[in-house]
């Protein structure tokens, strides 16, 4: 399937509320809507994890990002400009999203996605995305498309043809978390 073609069907999926199977920055993942609550709460029961555990969401921009947290400190910006491997940023004061994506301390984790497809998926649907590794919780992340159960790919509404014979050894995103009191720990 075309490209273009995958990116409208993922699209349209999510604007229905859907729960898609796409290829990320780092691993598959399994998203939604980050805005839509009853997409997010199928996604934890696809994972059959506890909405206490939070998801991350991926964006196309530096400037999306703003949207989603009541204010993004400025050595964020410069970890964003300096970063050359998937970096994923966990944020104070997150606004503007499902309730159970945002943990018990008001964060959030988000990406600025560079990978090709899912730079522009996110940059069609013109929101954040949900992204959790397509795994059930706890057994181990897929490292390729053929790494993901029948489990998981039954219990999604699309699934996203680009890239599934893909098998490069996915590699996880580093995560650093900033705090609003200026606080900076390496997560990984």
């Amino acid at each position: 399937m075309n490209c273009d073609i995958d990116i409208k069907n993922a699209v349209e999926c999510l604007r229905k509320g859907g729960v898609i199977l796409y290829p990320t920055d780092t691993i598959w993942g399994i998203g939604c809507d980050a805005q839509n609550e009853e997409a997010v709460r199928r996604v934890y029961a696809i994972k059959q994890r506890l909405d206490s555990k939070a998801m991350l969401c991926l964006v196309d921009s530096a400037n999306r990002m703003q949207k989603y947290f009541r204010r993004v400190p400025d050595v964020a910006w410069d970890l964003i400009d300096c970063a050359t491997t998937p970096l994923t940023l966990i944020l104070d004061g997150a606004v503007n999203v499902a309730p159970s994506l945002v943990a018990e301390d008001g964060s959030l984790g988000m990406r600025v996605t560079s990978e090709d497809f899912s730079k522009q998926l996110c940059y069609r649907f013109q929101k954040a995305i949900v992204s959790t590794s397509a795994n059930i919780s706890g057994e181990p992340a897929p490292q390729c498309f053929a790494d993901i159960s029948d489990e998981i790919k039954d219990q999604v509404d699309y699934i996203v043809s680009f890239r599934r014979g893909d098998k490069t050894k996915a590699k996880p995103s580093s995560i650093i978390r900033l705090r609003e009191d200026g606080e900076v720990k390496i997560i990984r």
